[in-house]
């Protein structure tokens, strides 16, 4: 890996193009890197775990919305919908605006945290969706995934987002747009120009992540998706881009970042070098932020060793700045502690997920949600008896460089009426690369047939699994393949006229 220097130069100092942190993104993505067989492999776990969760998220309201605006943009030759015939095609960037709001909704999808905080299989939805439209072939749009990965997963890691309260998707634009250059082949150039606009046009506030958490938390990355599109296709015609978009005198970093005198450091790999970021990532086994992954697992060991949770008299979860800071009392968001609360901000709510995994030595993706399920009264009891703090000793471990070594546990200290105290800790989650249990083919396989139980015919689901394991194979135009359908009487409609 190579490491960047990124700063600000003002408007009267000249910064070469090739200097420039756009330009070095776009050069790995112009390049003709050898693929990397595990890299490979972690590809095709991840499409079926998007599949999975957009299948099991299709009737929630934030999707049908979203499907609903999609059908409005129909196309002889475009891109497939989610659970819709693969007779019907529509605009692609639109496929990448409904298919991507249905991979986000549950929060069920892979994570990677650094710097700042990610979930790569984001860019999985455009990436398809322009690779149909365009028959591209597998080979391609692997490709253009490992790309994805690896800028997002780098970008990550070498710039902090969320300190300004910038929404992470700020990261997931100039990755769309690197992937989609190398699945269509483009120069160095036009990649460039792509990935400016791209960010230039995907900066929002954490807002949509803070407080009474909506369904915008869902449509955010589709959104960015569907932008970087459409810069892309910008940028083929020969438009340019605000440049430099990193490093100008009133560029992102400069004016919305950590300003004038910043300097940040972001890792590439080398011209030509694998492509590898991807297996720096890591999914979800239960459907909650995953920063609470393991302390749903260190739940349900509590749940084993305490005889009767009515005697806890509180719960002190001591974590990562992050942890406390984004999901648990260090948001000093109310919401975080309301049983009416949105299943967004229950989602993004420590306190609340604790508790109940505490009582149910379980997480289930609808249930755990439900709204008799947050209202129920002991539920209620523990959760407002918990408490989380920042233990710099677990925020150095969460920001360790080492991926063997980083860390996104906490030790959690359960006192009881009677003063006696009961602890667990735990580094990262069982289901981690790391983990006790790390997750495989086969237990994405069983997440696949778990979320789509009763919704896909086994037939449809062997067909899909075969097409996505065979996925190097898929010869261009064949991409359609990887759509999945179910009885269009099975798809909730949303009455709501639009403006489309």
């Amino acid at each position: 890996m190579i490491i960047h220097k990124v700063k600000v130069y003002p408007s009267k100092i000249y910064l070469p193009k090739k200097n420039q942190l756009a330009w070095k993104i776009a050069e790995i993505a112009s390049d003709n890197s050898k693929l990397h067989k595990k890299s490979v492999d972690m590809v095709i776990n991840r499409i079926i775990d998007n599949a999975s969760v957009a299948i099991a998220s299709l009737n929630r309201k934030a999707v049908i919305s979203s499907r609903e605006m999609a059908l409005k943009h129909k196309r002889i030759n475009g891109a497939t919908l989610f659970g819709v015939s693969s007779k019907i095609k529509v605009d692609c960037e639109w496929a990448a605006w409904s298919n991507g709001t249905a991979v986000r909704e549950l929060d069920f999808h892979d994570t990677f945290l650094a710097a700042d905080y990610s979930h790569p299989g984001d860019n999985i939805p455009p990436l398809l969706a322009v690779a149909q439209q365009k028959k591209l072939s597998g080979i391609n749009l692997i490709k253009g995934i490992l790309t994805a990965y690896e800028v997002q997963v780098n970008l990550v890691k070498g710039i902090c987002l969320h300190k300004h309260k910038i929404d992470h998707i700020a990261h997931l634009g100039p990755s769309v747009a690197a992937g989609i250059g190398t699945m269509l082949k483009l120069k160095t150039e036009t990649i460039y120009q792509a990935i400016q606009q791209a960010l230039h046009t995907t900066i929002s506030t954490r807002q949509s992540r803070k407080g009474e958490i909506s369904s915008w938390k869902a449509f955010a990355p589709a959104h960015a998706g569907k932008l970087a599109i459409e810069a892309v296709d910008r940028a083929m015609r020969g438009e340019g881009a605000p440049s430099p978009i990193y490093e100008g005198e009133d560029s992102v970093i400069a004016r919305i970042l950590n300003g004038k005198k910043a300097l940040y450091k972001v890792p590439l790999p080398k011209k030509n070098g694998e492509k590898k970021a991807i297996l720096e990532t890591y999914t979800k086994e239960y459907s909650a932020e995953y920063q609470a992954q393991a302390l749903i697992d260190i739940a349900k060991k509590l749940n084993k060793k305490i005889q009767n949770l009515n005697h806890i008299k509180k719960i002190d979860i001591f974590t990562s700045h992050h942890t406390h800071n984004v999901i648990g009392t260090g948001a000093n968001d109310p919401q975080k502690m309301d049983p009416n609360a949105s299943r967004e901000t229950l989602d993004h709510s420590i306190m609340y997920i604790f508790a109940v995994a505490l009582e149910d030595a379980n997480w289930h993706h609808l249930k755990s949600y439900s709204k008799k399920r947050a209202k129920k009264k002991s539920t209620i009891k523990i959760w407002r008896s918990i408490k989380t703090h920042e233990d710099k000793r677990w925020t150095k471990k969460y920001h360790d460089p080492n991926p063997k070594n980083k860390s996104f546990g906490a030790k959690v200290v359960v006192t009881m009426n009677s003063g006696k105290k009961i602890q667990e800790k735990l580094d990262r989650a069982d289901a981690h690369p790391y983990g006790s249990r790390p997750f495989q083919r086969a237990n994405y396989i069983k997440k696949f047939l778990t979320l789509t139980d009763k919704i896909l015919s086994k037939k449809e689901i062997n067909r899909f699994l075969n097409c996505a394991e065979k996925l190097k194979k898929i010869k261009a135009g064949q991409l359609n393949k990887l759509n999945i359908e179910i009885k269009k009487s099975n798809l909730k409609r949303n009455n709501k006229v639009g403006i489309f």
